[in-house]
């Protein structure tokens, strides 16, 4: 994993990947942050890339970025897992489905927006996130074009269509990144008053249709990694993955919305399984320097003498724990916040060592609640 291909131009920043999964995706990257933070490497991400799960993550360290553009990598990580620890033991998703269809004239996803800035981000937009810090993007699906979305400090842009100027809310970025059909789907946004313009593959930008309403639905239907908006401008490519493998099931209902359910999920593992390859392979290649980690992973497999204790059983039971927005218990969150960290130590350990400036020693956040 060293230096880049001279035929391939890249970036020259660190770019971290934050992907989908629920509140098991939300709190594992947790644990990710908090081992970045402490190795000195959070400090000098220059790009976040998240979607779904991951992007209530990275929208609560956004909203801190705002709230605090100089504050030390750790005790950014300790407010972020502070606010969020306390969201995910409440369950949203239930109440916000009732509500919606109690509310025949607003969608159910202005629900989720609305629950979503009344708890975490109070009013902040894409557009109050200081230059000077990490650039966000939320990773959203067009569901009229089909193509991944990127939103953005004060742009929105999906390569069919283009370019546009348009601030959102972070509350209405992370809903749409996280609007999981067909529940929470889709969000809807006006762009009648924004400017489009041209990129390079763009081939709707004057077509109304497509220019002045967008409808998005979860990012994850289209790239549940958040690779592809960090992968050509960072120099170094981090993926922290809460995503897990499709469970065999040895008996399945013939009701048609769980072969639908069952249908999404194996589309979700085959698209995310052929991005993990295709990114290891570049790591191998020496394409792009970096590293992956995910909840499904084999920590004994980084090949380290020194890994943190995780038993295989733990780490498959924590793989397989529901993506729900529902609440989670304090010993789930804690059992979820040590596997994100301690397999974030391994990969960056084994893999980017070199880039950690405070190569701290790792010590689980919660002692109590081992991984044995």
């Amino acid at each position: 994993m060293g230096a880049t291909d001279a035929g391939e131009s890249r970036g020259a920043g660190i770019g971290l990947a934050l992907s989908g999964g629920g509140y098991r995706a939300t709190l594992f990257h947790l644990g990710s942050l908090r081992r970045l933070a402490e190795l000195g490497v959070l400090d000098h991400v220059s790009h976040v890339s998240s979607v779904s799960g991951g992007a209530i993550t990275a929208g609560v360290l956004a909203s801190d970025w705002i709230a605090h553009p100089a504050s030390p990598g750790a005790d950014r990580v300790q407010r972020v897992t502070a606010v969020l620890q306390e969201f995910c033991s409440h369950t949203i998703d239930t109440g916000t489905i009732i509500g919606g269809a109690l509310t025949p004239f607003r969608r159910v996803s202005d629900l989720l927006a609305d629950k979503y800035d009344a708890s975490l981000f109070h009013g902040r937009s894409l557009a109050q996130l200081p230059a000077a810090g990490p650039q966000f993007t939320f990773c959203s699906t067009n569901l009229q074009t089909g193509r991944l979305v990127h939103l953005t400090r004060g742009k929105v842009v999906d390569y069919r269509i283009g370019a546009s100027t348009l601030d959102l809310p972070l509350a209405r970025a992370v809903a749409a990144s996280s609007a999981f059909p067909p529940f929470l789907s889709p969000v809807e946004v006006d762009c009648s008053a924004a400017t489009w313009t041209p990129t390079h593959y763009s081939t709707l930008t004057a077509d109304s249709h497509y220019c002045r309403r967008l409808y998005l639905t979860d990012g994850g239907a289209y790239d549940n990694l958040g690779l592809e908006p960090i992968w050509k401008d960072s120099g170094v490519v981090l993926v922290s993955d809460a995503g897990a493998p499709y469970v065999s099931q040895p008996s399945i209902s013939t009701e048609w919305f769980t072969q639908l359910h069952a249908v999404f999920e194996i589309a979700t593992d085959q698209a995310r399984g052929v991005r993990k390859r295709w990114l290891i392979d570049q790591f191998q290649r020496q394409v792009a320097q970096g590293t992956y980690w995910g909840i499904a992973t084999d920590i004994a497999d980084y090949g380290l003498p020194d890994p943190l204790p995780v038993a295989p059983a733990t780490a498959a039971a924590l793989a397989a724990m529901r993506t729900r927005l529902n609440a989670f218990s304090a010993e789930e969150q804690a059992h979820l916040i040590n596997w994100g960290y301690a397999v974030c130590d391994a990969a960056m350990r084994r893999w980017c060592a070199t880039l950690c400036p405070t190569p701290t020693p790792a010590t689980l956040p919660f002692p109590a609640y081992p991984l044995q």
